[in-house]
């Protein structure tokens, strides 16, 4: 039996999706997918993409969710102020940290990996973490200025 159940028409009512994921790199598209249809006509929508691809990738690379039977969660909720994304993981022996810009001088030893947080601070308006070695969350928040649009402006 299906129940209808009231729902307001406020259009001040946030918006909320969490979908969960197989702990695998094919899983990156999809959760690609996933919030690219949900934030349709987000002014910033690429930059939410990019951050949920290192985010999730953080993930699968540094958490037991990218071992063998391991997944994990994203969510979005979508208001009239911002869009909120997280993934939760299934926790690691880390903690997420910005490293520092690349000096110019060490170009040539530039780590294939290791930036990824650094990219995410520069897009969102803020971003944070709870968590330990048993399951961590990590949120990306994209604000809206007076004209409606997206923007990572931290004043």
């Amino acid at each position: 039996m299906l129940l209808a159940v009231p729902v307001s028409a406020d259009s001040e009512a946030p918006l909320y999706w969490r979908r969960e994921f197989r702990g695998e790199p094919a899983e990156v598209r999809v959760v690609r997918a996933f919030a690219a249809h949900l934030l349709d006509g987000f002014p910033a929508l690429d930059d939410v993409l990019l951050v949920l691809d290192e985010l999730v990738v953080n993930a699968l690379r540094h958490t037991r969710s990218g071992q063998d039977g391991g997944c994990f969660a994203v969510g979005v909720r979508w208001d009239a102020v911002e869009v909120t994304t997280w993934v939760s993981d299934e926790g690691g022996p880390g903690e997420p940290c910005v490293r520092g810009p690349v000096d110019v001088e060490e170009l040539d030893v530039l780590p294939e990996c290791g930036r990824g947080l650094l990219t995410v601070d520069a897009l969102v308006t803020r971003w944070s973490w709870t968590g330990d070695f048993r399951g961590r969350t990590v949120r990306a928040c994209f604000a809206y200025d007076e004209a409606g649009q997206g923007h990572a402006d931290r004043s």
